[in-house]
């Protein structure tokens, strides 16, 4: 993968490719709110039905991870590293930074992102 100007341009154009096998790179946002992404996440997944294996994760605690020129770098080392064939970019801030059981007790909302505690992460719309 050649590396632009712009990283999250190389990022979307693998992105656009589509399914070119095996092994495939997640990456997904994070944030407070729909608005800023303080983290990325980037999962390898070797196979069908694999987990994500390696997984890492970068922080931007004032800026977007999405427009971080250094983390955009990173990912896309870090994508080279693992061989990936295929990208796969969310296309929208996902849900909070935090993770549950980790950073907060399973089953509850992360206290310190209320933007997500009645939102579907996946659509981004309110839940009732």
């Amino acid at each position: 993968m050649k590396i632009r100007r712009d990283p999250r341009s190389s990022l979307r154009s693998k992105g656009r490719r589509g399914f070119r096998g095996h092994p495939i790179a997640t990456i997904a946002y994070y944030g407070p709110d729909d608005q800023r992404a303080s983290k990325v996440a980037v999962g390898i997944i070797a196979a069908e039905g694999a987990e994500a294996d390696p997984l890492e994760r970068w922080f931007s605690e004032a800026g977007d991870a999405r427009t971080d020129r250094d983390i955009g770098l990173q990912v896309i080392a870090f994508i080279r590293q693992q061989g990936a064939k295929t990208v796969v970019v969310a296309d929208r801030i996902i849900g909070c930074p935090h993770e549950e059981g980790v950073d907060y007790p399973d089953g509850h909302p992360c206290p310190r992102c209320p933007f997500w505690a009645s939102r579907d992460r996946w659509s981004g719309e309110p839940v009732h």
